[in-house]
């Protein structure tokens, strides 16, 4: 039986029409049309469809469409200027990505990061992202980029 929700997303107040078995990754892409999330495994393992639910990240892939009713869900094209700041310069500058699926998820695990962490150790940077699975580049290239964008937030505070 089909159920209306209302889930604000990227801060636009959405109302849409959901299976009770839908999972939020299907709604984002599927019902409003988002599609930085990206459709990887499916089980929660890449971290490829990773949002952020009420500001705290999340595998869309294992929330149902029905429990973001009322919640906040934050994709890549929701990020603000103050998340993003030096964050994607410095993954284009260390050229941190090759084919890009990956970056999504990432992005949005490493501003959740920032958001909490200004001056993140090497250590925090690899548990952030720990659940991002990266098949081209590997990892280094990304760690670093998030460790120049703190620096760079913290020359430019």
């Amino acid at each position: 039986m089909k159920t209306d929700v209302t889930i604000t997303i990227n801060g636009e107040p959405r109302i849409l029409t959901v299976e009770p078995n839908d999972v939020l990754l299907d709604v984002l892409r599927t019902t409003a049309g988002v599609k930085s999330p990206k459709i990887g495994c499916e089980r929660g393992d890449c971290g490829s469809c990773t949002v952020l639910l009420d500001g705290k990240s999340v595998r869309s892939c294992l929330v149902l469409g029905i429990e973001a009713d009322g919640h906040d869900v934050t994709t890549v094209e929701g990020l603000d200027d103050a998340a993003l700041a030096g964050l994607e310069h410095a993954l284009v500058a260390m050229n941190a990505f090759q084919c890009g699926f990956c970056a999504p998820g990432i992005v949005i695990a490493a501003a959740e990061l920032l958001g909490h962490e200004p001056h993140p150790t090497r250590e925090q940077v690899q548990h952030a992202i720990a659940g991002n699975l990266c098949r081209c580049t590997g990892y280094e290239p990304i760690i670093d980029a998030v460790l120049a964008a703190a620096e760079e937030r913290s020359v430019t505070a």
